[in-house]
């Protein structure tokens, strides 16, 4: 039986893998090879944020690990923007300072903590970049919590892109998605491997399906969803956030 949600790893607990975990995330051409096709969704939702944002001077990272996003971000657009870098983990922190700055002339700023509970600036952010982070939200209310933030956050105009493991919605396909994630990562490590990424998984994190996800970015307040990727048990999408109506 899955581990229930009151029994997942604590924040402290899924920080401590992460400070273990600095180099894995520190490859911008492989991004987390434990990701189905992350190099390409990683790609997608940089190029999205610039097609759908006019303009980008300022950028969050939320669960920014080793700053992969971040800096594709910065490669792609080609101009230098202010980013703030969100994650539990200080080593992950230290090593995305550093990247992002040989990349970016923009202040660069780390902030070490749960996105959920860090005060940031209301309606600053063009850009906001969440990978492989929100699946560690837990029940309904902590995820219309923190989408909601998200919107709060989000500048009029500005967009939010996010790349995560997702569930399904029919207990057949999800089992049959699953089983084909298995594969995959048995091809890239063997059985063993397989079997310590889905213990992890069970431990730590609790995905929702894709389609909830948009139906909830609808819900908080954005205007356009879209889906750019979806492989297996991984997809990539976003909400633009509509422009503030003049008041003449």
């Amino acid at each position: 039986m899955p581990t229930p949600l009151n029994r997942k790893s604590t924040i402290d607990e899924i920080r401590a893998r992460f400070d273990r975990d600095v180099e894995r995330f520190s490859t911008l051409e492989t991004g987390q090879v434990a990701t189905i096709d992350a190099p390409l969704a990683m790609e997608l939702i940089t190029r999205a944020a610039i097609a759908a944002t006019p303009r980008i001077d300022h950028v969050l990272d939320i669960g920014c690990g080793a700053g992969n996003n971040t800096i594709r971000l910065r490669q792609e657009c080609g101009a230098d923007f202010a980013a703030d870098l969100v994650d539990l983990s200080i080593p992950m922190l230290d090593r995305a300072r550093d990247r992002v700055a040989a990349v970016n002339g923009g202040s660069v700023r780390c902030i070490a903590g749960d996105f959920r509970d860090v005060d940031l600036p209301e309606g600053r952010y063009d850009v906001i970049l969440a990978a492989a982070v929100l699946h560690h939200l837990r029940d309904d209310a902590d995820w219309r919590s923190a989408f909601a933030k998200l919107h709060v956050l989000t500048a009029p105009g500005g967009s939010v892109w996010i790349t995560d493991l997702v569930a399904h919605e029919t207990g057949a396909v999800h089992d049959m998605m699953w089983a084909r994630y298995g594969d995959y990562l048995e091809s890239v490590g063997g059985g063993a491997y397989r079997d310590e990424v889905f213990a992890y998984i069970d431990r730590e994190d609790s995905p929702r399906p894709v389609t909830w996800q948009l139906d909830l970015l609808r819900e908080v307040g954005f205007g356009g969803v879209e889906i750019v990727h979806k492989n297996s048990c991984f997809a990539a999408f976003g909400a633009v956030k509509a422009r503030e109506r003049s008041s003449y």
